[in-house]
């Protein structure tokens, strides 16, 4: 029984971890969100990098979003790194944990089952955060290879097509960062599997709601919302909105 305890608790886990990530690339379709907002801004910054002559604020931005993914994928390194370090020393690490005044000592099993879903949430949150790294480079490059605003080859239409590919880009570079700086959030959640199943479970949920608030009802959501006028309709809804009659 107990060790049916730890699978549901382990499969809820997984439930709100992969429910969340498809709920909300699909909720954001067709609700204002953190994400869905961002990728307007990145896409204007793209459009005004374009009519400046000097990039070299455009290029520094890009360094200092380069080196936000670069600190959490060292970080990681060094998570792992101990992760791994505690399950060689699995048999000591249980004996220090059962002297604490909390939790339930499982077995040896279940004991590595918990530090080997830990390592591969950490191993997710490096790929994520390596993946968004190499994503701003090739930004870089796009901002490097950027048409001057007095260049007379580029055509308003080849303007706004570079815009929107660089922005594209920049937009999958910061949902890659996204989905990495979520798993430090669900991490978290399973550091509560060391104390009790249940608290596993509860800390799962509430990663959830935290997450989704964030995302979807948050005050900095109204601040940026607030400082923008959106002439364009949210990806997903231009098919549906009515169309002006001729």
């Amino acid at each position: 029984m107990s060790n049916l305890l730890e699978l549901i608790a382990l499969l809820w886990f997984l439930v709100c971890w992969l429910g969340y990530t498809e709920y909300s690339k699909r909720r954001a379709a067709d609700r204002p969100c953190l994400s869905n907002t961002l990728d307007l801004y990145r896409e204007d910054w793209m459009r005004v990098m374009l009519r400046r002559e000097n990039r070299i604020a455009d290029a520094s931005v890009v360094g200092n979003l380069e080196r936000n993914g670069a600190f959490f994928a060292s970080s990681c390194l060094l998570i792992l790194a101990g992760i791994i370090t505690a399950l060689g020393y699995t048999q000591e690490v249980m004996e220090v944990f059962s002297t604490m005044p909390f939790g339930t000592l499982p077995t040896r099993e279940i004991w590595e089952l918990r530090m080997v879903v830990l390592l591969v949430v950490f191993i997710y949150a490096f790929f994520k955060f390596t993946w968004s790294m190499r994503m701003y480079n090739f930004v870089s490059v796009m901002v490097g290879s950027a048409p001057p605003p007095d260049d007379t080859k580029t055509s308003p239409a080849g303007r706004e097509a570079f815009a929107r590919s660089a922005g594209n880009i920049c937009n999958l570079a910061g949902d890659a960062f996204n989905l990495g700086l979520r798993s430090y959030y669900y991490a978290l959640a399973v550091v509560g599997w060391f104390i009790h199943p249940i608290v596993f479970m509860a800390a799962s949920t509430l990663v959830v709601v935290v997450l989704y608030r964030r995302e979807f009802c948050s005050t900095a959501l109204e601040a940026l919302r607030a400082g923008k006028v959106f002439e364009e309709p949210l990806p997903g809804k231009a098919e549906n909105s009515p169309k002006p009659k001729s």
